[in-house]
């Protein structure tokens, strides 16, 4: 599971103020709920894109702090997919980016960036 922030000064319901309605929208039925770390994350078991096997996604809620944007993209092995399913996989790429764009205003470039510096900043001293 990974924790995206938002840009400086932007929140996650300002940017996706229903956003139980934007991950069916884009990714297809949300079938249930899933804890994880105290936040109710939405869980799609059969995502609409072949390629995912299941998405969890959702507000991750600190007192405090501002949200952050909780998802785990379950993708399936692309050994097991068919020629007609691994040309959705450019599509199931484009989806996730720009779904994630769209939630916290970071570009790819940008989010990566970001997880680099945390992982950083949890580096023991020595």
């Amino acid at each position: 599971m990974k924790e995206y922030k938002m840009r400086r000064g932007e929140h996650l319901e300002d940017r996706m103020p229903d956003l139980k309605a934007e991950i069916e929208e884009r990714f297809g039925p949300i079938s249930g709920t899933e804890e994880f770390n105290g936040h109710e994350l939405y869980v799609v078991e059969e995502p609409d894109n072949p390629v995912f096997k299941r998405i969890v996604a959702g507000a991750a809620s600190y007192s405090g702090k501002k949200d952050k944007l909780a998802v785990h993209f379950e993708e399936r092995d692309p050994t097991e997919l068919s020629p007609d399913e691994l040309e959705a996989a450019g599509e199931a790429v484009d989806k996730k980016n720009q779904f994630l764009l769209d939630a916290t205003g970071r570009d790819a470039k940008s989010r990566r960036d970001s997880l680099k510096r945390e992982v950083e900043d949890d580096a023991p001293d020595y």
